[in-house]
């Protein structure tokens, strides 16, 4: 089998939204679009896919993360491959595009949130060269506006 990485398009939406129901994530294909599209503008977030022959198999979207308390660094947003290519490196090469663009923007650092439950997960990521550095609570709050009026 070979496998090829590149950067993601906004044609990708819908095996995008396909890959990202796979991790939980209950969103429609019209609101992945759009957001596909407003991350692809901003050249401080990449979106890779990884292809198998024609089929998008997996992405990951990472971001500049500029912050005051702490050096700047790489953000995973997401990443998933399909359950059925699991074990097969491509998530691994779906990082090493990651780190190629950390690098363009001369980071040092990359870092990935990771549910607690996905302890599969964890082990990818430490055979990889990540290291654990906390685990935190995450907060939400639903603010109850009219968007339309800004």
């Amino acid at each position: 089998m070979s496998f090829i990485t590149r950067e993601a398009n906004v044609k990708d939406f819908s095996p995008i939204t396909e890959l990202s129901t796979q991790l939980g994530y209950d969103s429609t294909s019209g609101k992945i679009k759009n957001r596909l599209k407003d991350i692809l503008r901003n050249k401080d977030h990449c979106v890779f896919v990884v292809e198998d022959g024609d089929k998008i198999v997996g992405w990951i979207h990472a971001f500049y993360s500029l912050r005051i308390e702490s050096d700047s660094f790489l953000e995973i947003g997401g990443m998933v491959v399909d359950a059925s290519h699991r074990g097969k490196g491509l998530g691994k090469m779906l990082i090493k595009k990651a780190e190629e663009f950390c690098s363009l923007k001369k980071l040092k650092k990359i870092r990935v949130r990771c549910n607690t439950i996905r302890k599969q997960t964890h082990g990818f990521y430490e055979k990889l060269g990540f290291s654990e550095i906390k685990e935190q609570k995450i907060f939400d709050k639903n603010l109850d506006f009219d968007l339309d009026q800004f």
